[in-house]
């Protein structure tokens, strides 16, 4: 990790739950359509025209520029042509309401709308209680979907190509990202000689406060680097609090999450849950964190409970906690790891545990109550579901709702209770 220089086989029953989502509906409508009696705008990048009012399919405007000078307010809807493609930045400027949202997405038949272009961000939410889906940000200038603004909501987008599939700002707070589609986000934006300062290849980077992530598909974020032989994160926080990591897919990725925070800043208080990550890469890790002995430490308050990890590279680590570890950084409950190196670190008064199955090379890394060192039976290196005699089964310690993210149900990574009144099983998905 680095202070960013100021930009700062898919198988699994969630994967294919994840990509169950239809093109269109029968009346070739986005399935995300407007909500309330609003007003709704078309963008066609073929037949589109700037002048014309943009009101319906047959006098829809043509440009980026155009749709991002509409006046968007609460139950208004932007709608962009399937199989368009735009080069430029589609910037969302306009505010709804929590019972009227702005809806953004797509009409038609085809593919779905793309943007790309490396002059910029290909989409820009600024505004707020904004619900966009349906686009593809594809190649572009630093991120694909770039949120500045509070209570959006991104839901089956697509990002990919990008330095950052969907960067949430310093200034993004209480945002969701959902159910989409985050893969192949390989660049870097720094790579150079200098030492201990790349940056880049990141899924979802959270440096902004109370945002949440969801049952997305995170793949691919690896990429070389000078600096670290390679780098990337699916989920990176730096100067954020209390963002919800929960039920997410992750696959080869470089990092799972790296957390930490320049001079001044915090990044406490954030959780992760229930979440399936596998690599195949031979480099890689679940979690990276830091105590106060490092530069962009201390991070406090890390949770991560009920994962399922499985890295089969040699060089590959479960979790790391470095530089001051303690219980007050990092907290691990009911998290079923197996990899092919060490399967952890701990330094200072070292990580609370509890409930864990543990695989992997020793390391430098003491299970807590409760975890055992054991192979979990993972049904195979790309099912992580529990084999019959699993030791994950009923090993997890019962936990309340806050574990999970909130008063919602807490569920399995599909969709199945967690039980709270006797013991778990440990692991994303209940035996």
């Amino acid at each position: 990790m680095t202070p960013f220089f100021w930009r700062a086989g898919l198988s699994s029953p969630l994967v294919l739950a994840l990509l169950a989502t239809p093109a269109a509906t029968a009346s070739g409508v986005s399935p995300v359509g407007p909500l309330g009696a609003g007003r709704v705008y078309y963008v066609d990048a073929r037949e589109g025209d700037d002048d014309a009012s943009g009101a319906a399919p047959g006098r829809a405007w043509r440009s980026l520029a155009r749709a991002s000078r509409a006046h968007l307010g609460p139950g208004d809807a932007l709608l962009l042509r399937r199989g368009g493609r735009w080069k430029g930045t589609l910037t969302l400027k306009g505010a709804g309401t929590a019972a009227r949202p702005i809806t953004v997405g797509a009409y038609g038949e085809g593919a779905r709308p793309m943007i790309s272009g490396r002059a910029g961000d290909c989409v820009v939410v600024a505004g707020s209680r904004t619900r966009v889906s349906d686009l593809r940000a594809h190649d572009c200038g630093w991120a694909g979907f770039r949120v500045d603004g509070r209570h959006n909501d991104l839901r089956d987008v697509y990002a990919d190509g990008n330095v950052a599939g969907v960067w949430v700002t310093e200034r993004g707070a209480h945002n969701m990202i959902r159910n989409s589609r985050i893969t192949g986000n390989d660049r870097m934006s720094v790579n150079d000689d200098v030492a201990d300062n790349d940056s880049g290849a990141f899924g979802v980077l959270l440096n902004g406060d109370d945002n949440r992530v969801i049952g997305n598909l995170i793949a691919g974020s690896y990429a070389p680097s000078h600096d670290y032989v390679y780098d990337g994160a699916a989920v990176e926080v730096y100067d954020g609090d209390r963002n919800v990591v929960a039920r997410n897919m992750a696959r080869d990725n470089e990092t799972f999450t790296e957390l930490g925070h320049g001079p001044g800043g915090t990044a406490e208080g954030n959780l992760f849950a229930t979440n399936v990550v596998i690599s195949s890469h031979r480099r890689g890790s679940f979690l990276i964190t830091r105590g106060p002995g490092h530069g962009v430490g201390p991070v406090e308050g890390t949770v991560a409970v009920g994962n399922s990890v499985y890295l089969t590279g040699r060089h590959t680590i479960g979790v790391s906690c470095a530089d001051g570890c303690s219980g007050d950084i990092l907290t691990l409950r009911n998290n079923v790891i197996k990899v092919g190196g060490p399967v952890g670190f701990e330094d200072g008064k070292g990580i609370d545990d509890a409930g864990g199955v543990y695989d992997g090379r020793r390391g430098r890394f003491s299970p807590g109550r409760g975890s055992v060192r054991a192979d979990p039976r993972f049904r195979s290196r790309h099912d992580l579901r529990l084999r019959p005699g699993s030791p994950a089964i009923g090993r997890g310690v019962p936990l309340g709702p806050w574990w999970y993210g909130g008063a919602a149900p807490a569920v399995d990574a599909a969709g199945r209770p967690i039980p709270r009144s006797t013991n778990p099983d440990a692991g994303a998905y209940q035996y």
